[in-house]
């Protein structure tokens, strides 16, 4: 390999950048060939493996399609692709696109649940999405292929897929109310929907988010996020298509293994860097960072102009924590650019203005959860993040049960309206019919607006209602969390019933003490803290670390903890009777 080939793609180039003006992905994709721009792939230190132009992505992509069609793969079918972060599985979605196929992203395996659990995953997946074949990296062809063969799909490496003839053939052409491809939500295990979206609505969200970010000259994009999740693959990998952007990828078990080689990628970026995590990236960051004594000799962040943060629950403690440990580094605090958004609005439905960081207000939680202040006892607060403004072209309103449009500061449910709005659920009417009312998307959320901004303040389905009143998991969870010792992601709040027929909250807790007498303590320890929030006993059952589940893209995941708790697939550390 020559020093030209790693030499990494420009941030600038004459070619007039355009914002997502295209009618289809397809034309955006022959635009930005036109530029000296592409992605460009690091190992696990952060060094550049592969610079890949986009000009070579395109070429590649045609060959992928023309292999496509050779293989009996028409319009409309479904490819589904295992979404390794790589130049082959950017050249087959492409290759997808170009062949009027839906390509459908699917996670890859990861250290926490096992090979059958990922097969099963996969499995059922692919049921649902029904795709004439699975396309794979040859490492995992084993457990993709155990997939496969449970739903009668054919399975390949793209390594043998790319030793098919790519015969030239004509391609149809796509338009913009065409599918363009179809993503499944990080939670989709058990019951998954696919969320199809149209030419139309991925580059309607593609121009108003650029255009919310300010997008400009010498920007470029660094990500690890996975290309299996809509942050990951619409805002930093097909915006980056669209918008002309080069961007430098680490994969992202190598971030879970070196996470500061993400600060170490941005650190050398010459120009102006777009970077996008959920709390707990920034939260790893600044816990692996705390034993360096002067972050100014390894890193300089002071380019970092977007330092995105979206996908889970925004924690302004979390925040402070990474500009406290960063600052040295240049890090500044007004880079935070809080947004909102999920697979059913393509991405993206409302983000912070630039320059304007994170803003929060304390609510009472009685308020949040919709119920009286008690007055035997002092007000409790939580700080609510802003997550900013709606994208151009898309319109937000907080609803109450009745369907009333709220007023500002009034919580209710998030409801938006816009062209990035999905087409549908793929084959299921029924859900899509639940959601989606006169072009309005229910996003299942709940929050505010104020004057213009939005609030979010949690899921409705995660809400914990006992006796009557409502009880948000993320406080009993961030309570708990105060204690010393734990970390974001340690705990998971859920309602169970109890023997005598009663609800009551439910907290699981990893645990990193191995004395039973201390394991006790922190068990009553526990317990008290939750009682002090929601004013009544709970059930605390302390569990190994690493025990309670991820989604796909990291996020803890309540139901499904709640579900194998319940079943008894998650075994409490079982602790010593009281004499």
């Amino acid at each position: 390999m020559t020093d030209a080939v790693l030499t990494p793609t420009p941030n600038d180039c004459d070619l007039p950048r355009r914002r997502s003006d295209f009618s289809t992905f397809c034309e955006a994709i022959d635009y930005a060939a036109l530029s000296a721009k592409g992605l460009n792939f690091h190992d696990m230190r952060g060094q550049l493996e592969r610079a890949y132009p986009f000009a070579e992505m395109r070429e590649d992509a045609l060959a992928m399609a023309r292999r496509l069609v050779a293989h009996g793969i028409a319009k409309d079918d479904r490819v589904a692709l295992v979404a390794e972060t790589g130049p082959e599985f950017a050249a087959l979605f492409c290759g997808c696109v170009y062949a009027g196929a839906w390509p459908v992203p699917l996670p890859l395996p990861t250290t926490f649940g096992g090979k059958e659990n990922y097969i099963e995953q996969l499995a059922v997946q692919l049921q649902s999405c029904d795709p004439k074949i699975l396309l794979y990296p040859a490492e995992i062809a084993e457990i993709a292929d155990a997939a496969a063969q449970r739903q009668q799909c054919e399975g390949m490496s793209w390594e043998d897929f790319s030793e098919i003839p790519a015969t030239p053939c004509d391609l149809p052409q796509s338009s913009p109310d065409d599918i363009c491809y179809l993503q499944y939500s990080s939670g989709s295990t058990r019951f998954p929907t696919g969320v199809a979206v149209t030419h139309e609505a991925l580059l309607h969200n593609l121009f108003g988010h650029a255009t919310a970010m300010g997008l400009g000259q010498n920007d470029r994009v660094v990500s690890w996020l996975p290309w299996y999740h809509d942050m990951g693959l619409v805002g930093c990998f097909l915006s980056p298509i669209s918008n002309q952007v080069s961007c430098d990828y680490l994969r992202t078990e190598h971030f879970a293994r070196r996470p500061l080689a993400w600060l170490d990628l941005i650190s050398r970026n010459t120009g102006n860097t777009l970077s996008y995590s959920p709390t707990f990236g920034y939260d790893i960051c600044a816990r692996r960072i705390s034993s360096q004594s002067n972050v100014a000799d390894r890193f300089d962040l002071s380019r970092w102009r977007t330092a995105g943060n979206g996908a889970d629950m925004i924690r302004p403690d979390v925040m402070q924590n990474f500009v406290n440990a960063f600052a040295g580094a240049g890090f500044k605090a007004k880079a935070f650019t809080p947004s909102y958004g999920l697979a059913e609005s393509t991405l993206a439905v409302t983000v912070m203005p630039p320059g304007e960081g994170i803003r929060v207000e304390l609510v009472e939680e009685e308020r949040l959860s919709g119920q009286p202040r008690s007055l035997d006892r002092p007000a409790r607060y939580r700080a609510i993040v802003n997550c900013g403004k709606p994208l151009p072209g898309m319109e937000v309103e907080i609803r109450g049960e009745a369907g009333q449009i709220k007023g500002d500061h009034q919580i209710g449910k998030v409801w938006c309206r816009g062209k990035s709005v999905m087409h549908s659920y793929f084959r299921n009417q029924e859900a899509t019919d639940d959601c989606l009312v006169d072009g309005w998307l229910d996003t299942g959320d709940m929050g505010y607006m104020a004057k213009g901004y939005l609030f979010i303040v949690g899921r409705a389905k995660d809400m914990i209602i006992i006796n009557g009143k409502n009880h948000w998991p993320q406080d009993i969870e961030w309570a708990v969390e105060q204690l010393p010792g734990f970390n974001h992601g340690d705990i998971a709040a859920f309602a169970v019933e109890t023997e005598t027929g009663e609800e009551a909250p439910a907290v699981l807790v990893h645990c990193r003490v191995s004395d039973p007498e201390e394991r006790i303590r922190l068990r009553d320890e526990i317990a008290d803290k939750v009682r002090s929030v929601t004013g009544m006993a709970c059930v605390v059952e302390l569990v190994p670390p690493r025990t309670l589940p991820r989604t796909s893209s990291g996020k803890l995941s309540r139901a499904k903890a709640k579900r194998l708790y319940l079943a008894g697939e998650i075994e409490p550390i079982k602790l010593p009777v009281a004499a």
